[in-house]
């Protein structure tokens, strides 16, 4: 099992490596051109309707980091970073899914006024739900909520 902080410091490589400067991160783009030929280009147009959640009105990007953790994970490129296990852990693949599209250093870019749910959910664009896990994984949810 590959830890978080681990998973983290892979995300930041990711986020530098797809130039990701603030959100939303262009989580569409980068499973469709992946750099230096990680992996095959992956055309989403081709996903059936079935994968999409459409729970909430971000809750399709969410959907799209999960491919993303997935195709990461199952990738050569993953396989080198021993990410490999990933592929078979819901839970883990929903963790690192989160991670991507909500990095550590953009929302601790955040002043800490910003970093609420509600905010880092528009910010993102990502459902509330997740923006709120998001927070608690990074140890930043105030404790007055």
């Amino acid at each position: 099992m590959v830890d978080q902080q681990r998973l983290e410091q892979i995300t930041e490589d990711l986020v530098q490596l797809y130039e990701v400067h603030g959100p939303p991160v262009p989580i569409e783009s980068m499973l469709q051109r992946p750099p230096h030929e990680m992996w095959e280009e992956l055309d989403i147009n081709n996903l059936s309707g079935s994968f999409i959640s459409i729970g909430d009105r971000y809750a399709p990007r969410m959907s799209l980091a999960r491919l993303f953790a997935r195709q990461i994970a199952s990738s050569e490129w993953g396989s080198k970073q021993a990410l490999s296990s990933l592929v078979h852990d819901e839970e883990a693949i929903h963790a690192f899914a989160r991670m991507l599209v909500m990095p550590a250093s953009l929302i601790r870019s955040l002043s800490e006024g910003a970093r609420t749910p509600e905010y880092i959910s528009a910010h993102f664009e990502v459902p509330a739900d997740d923006a709120l896990l998001r927070l608690q994984e990074l140890g930043l949810l105030k404790q007055d909520r």
